[in-house]
């Protein structure tokens, strides 16, 4: 059974030998109480993550019962105020319920009927909180890399995202390799009065130089050779709505100058023309580096860096929130089985110690495809082969076996080849096009195997896999 911690409460009471006995008597009934003879004071602790019940005093000078409660009712209607009265304010605490008081109760009053009250009330504000927290994570399981996580530093960059959503302000999103900084830059966009914009995304490390301008900028006519008409670029197209910029420190220095002016003026001047077009942007730029340490920027302009940290956010890598690697690998496998049809499998204890034990250098990402060969029965942990069917009362065809095999093969050779196509290709002997129609029958995303130095984390183990497959399909 988990342990919950005390419901917080906060009482004000202007009485101070009244308020010392009622925080004792509430805090014999299992709360934990903070008490305030001023109400000023207490509201400084209370805001819509509060979780727990305001009880206060009616008569009570500067800011009152009434007024306090008409101001936590302004930051969050849900927050249960349980108000206390002389007889005399007995009108005015039953107005108070109709606007949303959550109990009054009557000087003098017995200990056990103040309890009740708070207990009932505590347990209102649990299950408001669980609801909305419920409420949030269906939102963002909505994006193929969901920021779903219950630990602290979770919770704090959910909080944060929802602060600056609506700020317009341009944002810097730092973390490594597959931790969500695309996520993070939709939800900004989604979070926003910009969601009914465009949200434009562009990887800069996956652009040679002669095209990212183009890209980013736009061209007329004739503006270079090959440009047979005029393209609108992404930050033209961006207006309106959010520009993500991925892998920003690899964005060629002529870029920059480039970039850095239309961040500063906040117009766009495509190639080939003269003519100054303005933009309504905003800007959520990605970087696997730390920008602000001048060894690790390299040739990023200094000037551009501090232009895009109005506001920083960063990704915890998954190592460093470990609690949350069983949640996460909960919600892929069973996105997968409804993505595969199949049965979620029941998972082995060697299967739970490598969730615990493993660093996940590949975070998030790399957790999604671990859950994905799972369910596929492709996964090997402790020697334990998976390549066969992850029921074993179930009966799988050999042409559907071939086809998980042959989905298993094109990702390990992506991973070993960091999502190079023309390496890919090459490794496996088919033509592109072949390559590309299965990508698409087999659902596999290309660019989740990008950037990947040297072999991938499907390396070793796949490739055992590879070599128990070849015996055990044959070699057709």
């Amino acid at each position: 059974m988990t342990h919950q911690s005390p419901a917080p409460v906060i009482l004000i009471e202007d009485d101070r030998d009244l308020l010392k006995a009622t925080a004792q008597t509430l805090e014999l009934a299992g709360f934990s109480v903070s008490a305030f003879s001023m109400a000023a004071k207490a509201l400084a602790g209370i805001d819509s993550d509060f979780a727990g019940v305001v009880v206060s005093d009616i008569r009570m000078p500067e800011i009152d019962g009434l007024q306090l409660f008409d101001r936590i009712l302004r930051l969050d209607p849900d927050i249960p105020v349980i108000l206390v009265t002389g007889h005399g304010d007995v009108a005015m605490a039953v107005k108070a319920i109709k606007d949303g008081a959550y109990d009054f109760i009557t000087k003098p009053f017995a200990a056990e009927g103040l309890a009740q009250s708070v207990r009932r009330a505590a347990e209102k504000r649990r299950l408001t909180m669980e609801n909305r927290a419920l409420r949030e994570a269906g939102e963002l399981a909505q994006d193929s890399l969901p920021l779903i996580g219950q630990t602290p530093a979770m919770e704090r960059l959910r909080r944060t995202l929802r602060q600056i959503a609506d700020t317009d302000v341009d944002v810097l999103v730092t973390g490594e390799t597959g931790s969500g900084k695309e996520v993070v830059a939709g939800l900004l966009h989604r979070w926003s009065r910009r969601a009914k914009g465009n949200f434009v995304a562009l990887n800069c490390g996956t652009l040679p130089e002669t095209v990212i301008e183009s890209e980013l900028f736009g061209h007329e006519a004739g503006a270079f050779t090959g440009a047979q008409k005029k393209r609108i670029g992404r930050v033209e197209h961006s207006s309106g709505g959010t520009l993500f910029l991925d892998e920003i420190e690899s964005m060629p220095v002529s870029t920059q100058v480039r970039m850095l002016r239309v961040l500063e003026m906040r117009e766009v001047m495509p190639l080939g023309t003269n003519d100054v077009r303005p933009v309504d942007l905003r800007v959520v730029a990605a970087a696997k580096v730390d920008l602000g340490d001048p060894r690790q920027r390299g040739d990023f302009r200094e000037d551009l860096y501090y232009r895009l940290n109005v506001v920083t956010v960063s990704i915890p890598p998954l190592r460093e929130r470990r609690d949350d690697v069983a949640l996460l690998f909960g919600y892929f496998a069973e996105r997968a089985a409804i993505r595969f049809r199949r049965p979620v499998p029941a998972v082995p204890a060697a299967v739970q110690h490598h969730l615990r034990q493993h660093d996940w250098p590949g975070n998030v990402r790399e957790l999604a495809h671990f859950a994905e060969r799972f369910v596929l029965g492709l996964e090997e942990i402790g020697g334990s082969s998976s390549l066969r069917p992850a029921d074993p009362d179930t009966v799988v065809s050999l042409p559907e076996r071939l086809e998980r095999y042959e989905a298993h093969i094109i990702r390990e050779t992506l991973g070993r080849n960091g999502g190079d196509v023309r390496r890919t290709v090459e490794a496996l002997g088919i033509p592109r096009k072949t390559f590309y129609d299965k990508l698409q029958r087999h659902g596999i995303v290309r660019g989740d195997f990008s950037k990947q130095s040297g072999v991938s984390e499907l390396s070793a183990k796949a490739l055992d896999a590879r070599e128990k497959g070849r015996r055990q399909f044959g070699p057709g």
